[in-house]
């Protein structure tokens, strides 16, 4: 026999080889239906296979992450399936779930496949489906492994073994369908109920464009067709909220074949909307005592050498400028943080002199395939809201918080109400992925999970394999307003660069002393962090941030230069507005300034003129009736204090 821990910590004995399926149907057959997978001793495996020592048991649902995450990945070989069974002799790279859904790329060996196709496959997959297929597991020899492979002459997944270790290799059978598969699945394909094939795209293969280009066909799959249902109504939301296709709408940034691909153009109101988001951290950083720096758009080769991102970043950098400088090699800048350590060294520091806090609006340069490129969430040119804090060890956490403090700030002025905190910690089977000491990586982990733990912050999680290569983070991971996850703000600490780069202080003792270096961004970066604004205010942004925040609509020619002076009055009051006299029925102009987004519109015509009023809209609210200037002036910064306290 065997003890089982379950979530509530209560001990159940079980016969050696049970399984998580048995012990679900020990608690109830409702239970035993809807069970995806097993977490046993933290780590997902299959609910029908063997557990034959003592363990702690979870039970994966669909309202597990990670029951999601095994239903999608068995969605991905049910497509592959179906696909095989449409297209015999097809060939298959990889097939992983995602955040939403799944993904497998296929080469079709000269079938011509379109988005017209995909009906076809769903339809089959959910012929498959009903089957109610069980995925079967079977360890298998390298050897077995190429061997079947080699047979069927599918030369991704032999490349893709021959990387594999022997006696840690494994198929997955269900149906006609076996695959390479570290797993876990479901225990059979009557759980998917609902399918969806969502996009489908080139993809090369293993990243590299000097590969062959494969099919990347997208899909997610539900239990239920309502829910199926609902995400689809969300996806058109989406679409409604591209920031690419509302960016374009609204004028707030463009492309230019002729500038180059991922290198954004900000338009008038795109640079205001920048510039109000990069003065509003501005004043947060006067108030907590950052002092402005500014670095050059590039450096010497032997500076990212110095830090360690060239030797691990150096494929996604671009190359150095091809004709070296009076003997100098030069990058374009792919990060802040080596430059500032150098202003550091600019002079030297005592103990007294810390904390030290820079802070610099830096673009950066980083080489995206153009299959990657994105609008503003991938791009080849963007700028960081960067800032990076050296100081004495005694200073982490108070320093480490402040900064929290700031994250909070922004996200309550932008109404992101949604966030995980992530404690982000390097993946201990892979050291070597990552610069430093164990004993430096054991401090900084210590301090963020320290300040994790005192500051109280709902909802963290930890993962495993998300730090940065030079020290652990914490990521703040927001919910938009259509449900999705982005991370916005981060926060690093770093024993290892203040070592690379021989940073010091004098100490009390009179001695030479190593600060703790803190890399910040709440933002990340401007042009995601507007992408990503965009999409969760549908371009609504709140009154402080809106680039055009009042638009006049005299009703007639007539009343030009009434509207005139109420924009001149509303200027003299810092306040941003514009007037719209076109030719056109007063109707018209407030439905385009409704579709432009603007907070308020002022009417004016003879009455207003006559009393020296304005007729008040405010955006999806409608007539607020009328107000003298001086009273709307106070409205509107009443409305910005609020948002903004």
């Amino acid at each position: 026999m065997i003890n089982i821990t379950l979530p509530d910590n209560s001990v159940k004995p079980f016969e050696e080889g049970v399984t998580g399926l048995d012990i679900a149907k020990s608690i109830s057959e409702g239970l035993a239906r809807n069970v995806l997978a097993a977490k046993v001793n933290g780590q997902v495996m299959d609910a029908t296979r063997s557990i034959r020592e003592d363990a702690k048991v979870e039970l994966l649902t669909w309202n597990n992450d990670e029951g999601k995450a095994t239903m999608w990945h068995s969605s991905a070989h049910l497509m592959a399936e179906a696909i095989e069974q449409l297209y015999p002799g097809v060939k298959f790279g990889i097939g992983p779930d995602i955040e939403n859904g799944f993904y497998y790329d296929v080469d079709f060996n000269g079938y011509e496949i379109s988005s017209e196709d995909l009906p076809k496959i769903e339809k089959k997959m959910k012929e498959l489906a009903k089957e109610k297929q069980t995925f079967t597991r079977k360890d298998v020899s390298k050897k077995e492994a190429l061997d079947y492979f080699s047979k069927k002459g599918d030369e991704y997944k032999l490349e893709l073994i021959n990387e594999l270790e022997d006696g840690e290799i494994s198929f997955y059978e269900s149906g006609t369908f076996v695959d390479l598969c570290r797993g876990p699945h479901v225990p059979d394909t009557g759980h998917i109920k609902a399918v969806k094939l969502t996009s489908i795209a080139g993809a090369y293969w293993r990243g590299n464009e000097n590969r062959k280009q494969l099919t990347r066909i997208y899909g997610i799959t539900f239990p239920k067709k309502k829910e199926l249902d609902e995400y689809l109504e969300l996806l058109e939301e989406a679409k409604k909220r591209d920031h690419r296709k509302l960016g374009k709408e609204l004028e707030i940034f463009t492309f230019s074949q002729s500038v180059g691909s991922g290198l954004p153009l900000w338009l008038p109101k795109g640079a205001i909307l920048r510039e109000k988001l990069e003065s509003y951290l501005k004043e947060l950083q006067k108030q907590g005592g950052y002092d402005p720096v500014i670095s050059p758009h590039i450096g010497n080769v032997n500076l990212y050498k110095t830090s360690g991102h060239y030797q691990k970043y150096s494929e996604d950098s671009f190359k150095p400028i091809s004709t070296p400088i009076e003997g100098e090699e030069f990058f374009l800048k792919p990060m802040n943080c080596p430059h500032h350590c150098e202003i550091y060294k600019a002079k030297p520091h005592s103990y007294k002199d810390l904390p030290i806090r820079y802070a610099e609006f830096g673009t950066v340069y980083r080489y995206e395939q153009s299959g990657e490129l994105h609008g503003l969430t991938r791009v080849r040119g963007f700028t960081q809201d960067d800032a990076h804090i050296f100081c004495r060890p005694d200073q982490l956490k108070e320093e480490f918080i402040g900064v929290m403090d700031i994250i909070m700030k922004i996200f309550k002025a932008l109404d992101f109400k949604d966030y995980v905190t992530q404690i982000s910690l390097r993946d201990p089977d892979r050291k070597e992925d990552y610069i430093g000491s164990d004993e430096n990586w054991d401090k900084s982990e210590q301090a963020i999970k320290e300040v994790a733990d005192e500051v109280d912050l709902p909802n963290v999680v930890v993962e495993y394999g998300e730090a940065a290569f030079y020290g652990p983070k914490m990521d703040f991971m927001v919910k938009d307003a259509l449900g999705r996850k982005w991370q916005l703000g981060t926060i690093q600490v770093d024993y290892n660069l203040p070592e690379r780069f021989d940073l010091e202080y004098t100490g009390s003792d009179n001695q030479a002393h190593r600060p703790i270096m803190i890399h910040r961004a709440p933002f990340g970066s401007m042009e995601r962090f507007v992408a990503v604004l965009l999409e969760h205010t549908a371009g609504k942004f709140p009154l402080w941030l809106a680039p055009e925040q009042v638009k006049i609509l005299p009703i007639s020619e007539k009343y030009h230069n009434y509207g005139q002076k109420v924009l001149k009055f509303l200027k003299n009051a810092d306040i941003r507005a514009q007037i719209d006299e076109r030719s056109e029925k007063t109707g018209r102009k407030i439905r385009d300034a409704e579709l432009e987004k603007v907070p308020y519109m002022l009417i004016v015509g003879e009455k207003e003129e006559e009393s020296n009023n304005v007729s008040v809209r405010k955006q999806g609210e409608g007539d607020l009736g009328s107000y003298d200037i001086e009273s709307f002036v106070t409205l509107i910064n009443d409305e910005i204090k609020e948002q903004l306290k």
